[in-house]
């Protein structure tokens, strides 16, 4: 009975979610509540077991540091400047935002890197006058496909690396960094085809765009210094946490109240936790909640049993059959909680005699971070860039997103398939 519940609240909560008439912090917090008066669970076990606080603090702490930092202007400058080197052209910006995006998602998060990215972009496509849902696309899956190729990029791939000693940060850029680089090159060219003519139309006065003093923007005051170099210094401790064995929740936190310390003669604390995006924070509680529950009664667990038996044990199969219901799955809920849940399944297929369980550690991150770009529920990152958006205006469609999002899964798992069947399962039948 709980779980025939559990699944209907669930679906029922995801089909509200999906049709954006209420706002998707309420209807995930109700999904989450109905489970409590069920009993699915207890408060206890929600607040211990399954709501992320890493996730959140992290968050909650980023959202500060951001919200302080575009105080002083700096965003603005540097959108300025960003259109202005790209000559205000909307296409070579869109390949621009991918480029830096993969690239900071890869050396830092993928969480972190859109709340720096996102408040550029917006205040670039409302500066250049141009449509902001394609940059939206461009920043969360650049932000998924990027944080796939190292193991500090993404949640899942953090979770992996915790779990199996020998994947280090260079197994993940080795074996998952050129198929994360094909994947990202076909990306580019999916969303250019999307939207050349969209973008085309768009029309830029180049000369006008030149005139813009970016400078004059910045306010140069203590705060735009302490701002800077709190930011700098916080994102410097993400880049070396490995060496001083901090976690990136840890740095987030001290960066944030460092600078709420350092600039509350300038703005008070009060106004700065106005701007935090509190919608998206009760949205990601009530989301883990509600994939909690599915947790609670076992369906997620025996979704991954049920891998092994349907493929008798076979290795080419439960390879391939990770990849693709990682990928699946995680669209449908965050692949933070699914991966948690997958982690020991795979560790227990050694019983099932395999003995060379790479390929399959590489599947299941493959398919968990790339799967998250088929809604807008499945990573952090795309939750994140979604109440960005909405707040500056620029709602973006659970189901006009799903329109690009899951097209693109589709093709990205099919390139995984060939890649690790390439690489890896060749190879290792050759052995046999």
């Amino acid at each position: 009975m709980d779980v025939l519940l559990a699944t209907i609240i669930f679906i029922v909560s995801y089909f509200f979610i999906m049709t954006d008439k209420i706002n998707r912090a309420v209807v995930a917090l109700s999904g989450g509540t109905l489970l409590l008066l069920t009993g699915i669970f207890t408060t206890q076990d929600i607040f211990t077991e399954y709501i992320d606080w890493d996730t959140i603090a992290l968050l909650f702490s980023m959202m500060v540091l951001i919200s302080i930092t575009e105080k002083t202007g700096l965003f603005t400058f540097i959108a300025i400047r960003f259109a202005q080197q790209v000559g205000g052209r909307p296409i070579p910006l869109l390949i621009g935002v991918g480029v830096l995006t993969a690239i900071g998602s890869a050396m830092l998060d993928n969480v972190t890197t859109v709340l720096i990215f996102v408040p550029i972009l917006l205040n670039i496509t409302k500066l250049l006058n141009i449509p902001a849902f394609p940059y939206m696309l461009m920043i969360i899956f650049s932000s998924n496909i990027g944080g796939a190729a190292t193991l500090i990029g993404d949640p899942p791939n953090i979770m992996i690396g915790q779990a199996v000693d020998h994947l280090t940060f260079l197994s993940f850029l080795i074996h998952v960094g050129p198929v994360a680089l094909i994947m990202f090159v076909c990306m580019i060219l999916f969303l250019y085809l999307c939207f050349r003519k969209t973008l085309k139309k768009s029309k830029i006065d180049a000369r006008e765009l030149k005139k813009i003093d970016a400078k004059s923007h910045l306010k140069k005051t203590p705060m735009l210094y302490k701002s800077v170099g709190v930011l700098s210094l916080t994102i410097t401790g993400f880049l070396l946490h490995a060496f001083v064995h901090i976690d990136l929740t840890t740095i987030a936190l001290a960066g944030a109240l460092l600078l709420l310390f350092l600039t509350q003669d300038e703005l008070e604390a009060e106004r700065v936790l106005e701007k935090v995006e509190w919608v998206t924070l009760f949205f990601f509680i009530g989301l883990f909640t509600l994939v909690g529950g599915l947790q609670e009664v076992g369906v997620i667990d025996e979704l991954a049993r049920a891998i092994v038996r349907s493929t008798d044990g076979d290795y080419v199969e439960t390879t391939l059959l990770v990849l693709w219901v990682s990928g699946l799955f995680s669209g449908i809920v965050d692949n933070i909680p699914f991966v948690a849940a997958m982690i020991p399944v795979v560790q227990e297929f050694e019983s099932y005699g395999m003995v060379y369980l790479d390929p399959v550690w590489w599947s299941l991150s493959l398919g968990a971070c790339l799967g998250g770009n088929a809604t807008l529920i499945g990573s952090s990152a795309n939750v994140v860039v979604a109440g960005l958006a909405e707040r500056s205006g620029n709602r973006i469609s659970f189901i006009r997103y799903m329109l690009f999002g899951v097209p693109l899964v589709v093709l990205s798992l099919i390139i995984a398939t060939i890649y690790i069947y390439v690489r890896y399962l060749i190879p290792y039948m050759g052995q046999l």
